[in-house]
């Protein structure tokens, strides 16, 4: 007699079954979850994926690897000003990953779903012949018509941005290369700052509702600041400027730009901030300001849309930057 009882099924129940921590995942013991809404409430949906060697070095511990790929889903829902209501996980490993490497994967994934209360509802796991990919799909929830587009941006509003920019690209340069130049002068607490701004994103959901109460469009920054409001800018239909001078820098980040300025060009556009920019209307941004520090998250504005298309980007002289693509692009 066979007990139907699959080496797949085993292996949920020991690394994925006691991290559902929600009725509606069903246990994880069937082909889908079943979730309700809140009341009153639009879903909201998005999906990223992290790839081996793309996103995330292949040796980094596998607990940062679980919560860099639910923390950047957690960013996007953010930004739309939504709360998050659960995640579906898919992920595809080499066989012979060790059990020892699963076990500290789902056991970071458990504790970032219980902390950002986004609980796991189900996926897939699937073996493969190349690097490990893990995807996930992030569903929240807005009141009804509140949802934040890219799209309502319109001249004439403040360019604002939350937290700081460039930790992670150059967290991702220091790693590449820590003898440079550029991170000489840092400490190791500065040091730490950059490696960690690369490998555990901080996603803003204290900031969703301030973004959805104020904003007329807003973004996650993941690919790089200047490329990712290019493109918010351009499907709303305006242009704008941004003031390099004003984008917000830790005292890490500072101190390398300060060493080698042509960083300033990764600070920019490199990606991995996972902060949110947005539009803001300039009678609402002394509201929005005082409610972003009251949910305990800076932010700084940093330009302005205006009629027309295209980004500039200036320097303290006001003279426009070359940053080349300004974002990354996968293709």
């Amino acid at each position: 007699m066979q007990s139907g009882d699959s080496g797949e099924d085993r292996f949920i129940a020991r690394f994925f079954r006691p991290i559902a921590g929600s009725a509606a995942a069903l246990g994880l013991m069937d082909d889908a979850a079943l979730l309700a809404p809140p009341d009153g409430c639009d879903l909201v949906l998005t999906k990223d994926a992290v790839v081996a060697g793309v996103h995330f070095f292949p040796d980094d511990p596998p607990a940062s690897i679980a919560r860099k790929a639910l923390r950047v889903n957690l960013s996007d829902l953010a930004a739309k000003g939504a709360a998050p209501l659960g995640a579906l996980l898919a992920i595809a490993l080499p066989k012979g990953t060790p059990d020892a490497w699963m076990e500290a994967f789902a056991a970071a994934l458990g504790a970032d779903a219980a902390a950002f209360g986004c609980p796991i509802l189900g996926g897939d796991t699937v073996s493969t012949p190349g690097p490990v990919t893990i995807s996930l799909t992030a569903l929240g929830s807005v009141p009804k018509g509140g949802f934040v587009p890219r799209t309502g941006a319109g001249p004439g509003q403040a360019i604002v941005v939350s937290g700081t920019i460039g930790d992670g690209a150059l967290g991702l340069v220091l790693r590449q290369d820590a003898a440079r130049r550029a991170f000489a002068g840092l400490d190791l607490e500065q040091r730490g700052h950059l490696l960690d701004r690369y490998l555990h994103p901080q996603p803003r959901l204290a900031l969703a509702p301030v973004v959805r109460a104020y904003a007329t469009a807003a973004m996650d920054v993941s690919d790089g600041l200047a490329g990712d409001v290019a493109k918010m800018l351009r499907v709303s239909g305006c242009g704008g400027r941004i003031e390099a001078r004003r984008v917000p820098l830790s005292a890490a980040a500072a101190a390398v730009v300060a060493a080698e300025p042509a960083l300033l060009a990764t600070v920019l556009g490199g990606g991995d901030d996972y902060e949110i920019v947005a539009c803001v209307p300039h009678a609402r941004l002394p509201a929005f300001a005082a409610d972003a520090a009251r949910a305990g998250v800076p932010v700084a504005r940093i330009g302005e849309t205006r009629d027309g298309q295209g980004l500039d980007v200036t320097d303290a002289g006001g003279r426009p930057l070359d940053l080349g693509a300004g974002s990354f692009s996968h293709f």
